[in-house]
């Protein structure tokens, strides 16, 4: 299952920290692999240190929770929102904030939602994933499910990350995939540190 390493990740530094140290940064090029193939989140708890300007280049703030832009505070919510981001670009194949002509940007959620409600979901998927791996699709459409309601506009409507893991393992169970299977190709672990879509 894609970015539950990550999401654990995550899930663990709100509740160890009793929500007061957020990662706040969440995208895809910081979840880095260790040499076990082990997904970890960094960057985790700077947001609050560095000036808003600064935290925020042009890729960064297509990752950002609406309340989040406009109050500049990070929340446990914003980081589920951001995280919703990161499950969008893993199945959609792409990058949040990437501009699809020479000045459209691509506001990822907004399309996927665009897409979905047209009920064409099928559309949103990267189809290199489907082709890794025979009998995905089920699986990629409860991950979208999840990816959608951490992505909700209402901060109060979305999981938390707790919650996404546990919504991510029973996805893992129910399909049988997990450590060893021949579901290794979509593991969290295969998450990739750079500035592509992980």
């Amino acid at each position: 299952m894609i970015c539950l390493g990550a999401a654990k990740g995550i899930a663990h530094i709100h509740s160890a920290s009793g929500a007061k140290l957020l990662p706040g940064n969440i995208k895809s090029p910081n979840v880095l692999l260790t040499q076990d193939l082990n997904a970890c989140v960094s960057d985790y708890g700077i947001a609050p240190l560095m000036s808003h300007h600064t935290l925020l280049p042009s890729r960064s703030f297509r990752y950002r929770a609406p309340e989040a832009v406009e109050t500049r505070k990070h929340t446990p919510k914003s980081d589920v929102y951001s995280f919703g981001v990161l499950l969008l670009e893993m199945l959609t194949g792409k990058a949040a904030g990437k501009t699809a002509g020479h000045e459209e940007v691509v506001d990822l959620p907004k399309w996927v939602q665009s897409v979905v409600r047209e009920e064409w979901t099928g559309e949103v998927f990267d189809v290199e994933l489907i082709k890794q791996q025979h009998n995905v699709e089920e699986e990629m459409v409860q991950t979208l499910q999840i990816a959608m309601a951490c992505v909700s506009k209402h901060p109060d409507s979305r999981p938390s990350m707790e919650e996404v893991v546990n919504m991510m393992e029973e996805i893992r169970a129910s399909t049988g995939s997990g450590p060893g299977s021949a579901n290794r190709a979509s593991s969290p672990e295969m998450i990739r540190s750079s500035d592509s879509p992980v």
